[in-house]
C-alpha cells in the first residue's frame, strides 16, 4: 500500500513544508501532483528543494504529527493471522516511514531519503527517488522473494503515482483516492477506514 494519505491520514511533506513555513506553497504542488498534473520525481524535487534549511530534528515532529488511517492496525494484524505479507512503498522519506512501518508491523517498505548536512536539510534528496514505476516493481519484488503470484496480490493507493502499482496487482483498491486514480481501478473505497479493504477480499 501507499503511505501518505493512505495507511497514515497526512502527507508527510506537508507537515515538514508547515514546520520550514511554505506551508501552502508546498500543498498547492502536492496537490497538483496528486491530481496527476505534475510529473511526480520533479515536483518532488521542487518541494524538497523548499525544505533547504530546515532544521533535521523536524521529522521527528513530523513523524509525531501523523497518524495511522482508521483501521491500519487491524487490517495489518488481519491479514498477518491469515498468512498475509503486507509491504508500503512510498513517495515519504524513510526518515519517518522506518518508524511508520516498524509501529505497524509491516513486512516490507521503500521510501526516499532526505540529504541533510550537519543536522540541517540541504533541499536535496539522497539516493533514487520512488517513482510511480518503483512502486509498481516493489510489488512485483516482494511478491517473488515472498513467492506469491501477482495473482494473489493487492495493492491500495490514493494518488497518480500510485496507478501502475494498482494495475498490476490482481486487485487495485483506490482508497478515498483521486478521481483519475479511481478511474483506473477495481475497487474503490470512500470512507477512511483501512478495515473496509478486508470486505473486497472475502471473495
Amino acid at each position: 500500500m501507499d503511505v501518505d494519505a493512505t495507511l497514515i491520514n497526512e502527507e508527510t511533506i506537508d507537515l515538514l513544508g508547515a514546520l520550514a513555513g511554505v506551508g501552502d506553497d508546498m500543498a498547492a504542488i502536492t496537490a497538483r501532483t496528486m491530481a496527476g498534473e505534475l510529473d511526480f520525481a520533479q515536483s518532488l524535487r521542487r518541494r524538497v528543494a523548499l525544505l533547504e534549511g530546515l532544521d533535521a530534528s523536524a521529522l521527528d515532529k513530523a513523524f509525531h504529527s501523523s497518524h495511522f488511517t482508521t483501521g491500519a492496525f487491524e487490517l495489518i494484524d488481519a491479514l498477518h493471522r491469515c498468512g498475509w505479507k503486507v509491504g508500503a512503498v512510498s513517495g515519504g522519506f524513510h526518515e519517518t516511514v522506518d518508524r511508520l512501518a516498524s509501529a505497524a508491523h509491516l513486512d516490507h517498505w521503500l521510501a526516499n531519503r532526505l540529504e541533510a548536512h550537519n543536522a540541517t536539510l540541504t533541499g536535496k534528496l539522497a539516493g533514487s527517488i520512488v517513482t510511480k514505476d518503483t512502486k509498481a516493481d516493489a510489488l512485483r519484488i516482494w511478491a517473488a522473494s515472498d513467492g506469491i503470484s501477482l495473482d494473489h496480490t493487492v495493492a491500495v493507493g490514493d494518488g497518480a503515482n500510485d496507478i501502475p502499482m494498482l494495475e498490476q496487482a490482481a486487485l487495485g483498491i483506490a482508497f478515498c483516492a483521486k478521481p483519475a486514480v479511481r478511474q483506473r481501478a477495481d475497487a474503490c473505497i470512500d470512507t477512511r477506514d483501512l478495515r473496509l479493504v478486508l470486505d473486497l477480499l472475502k471473495d
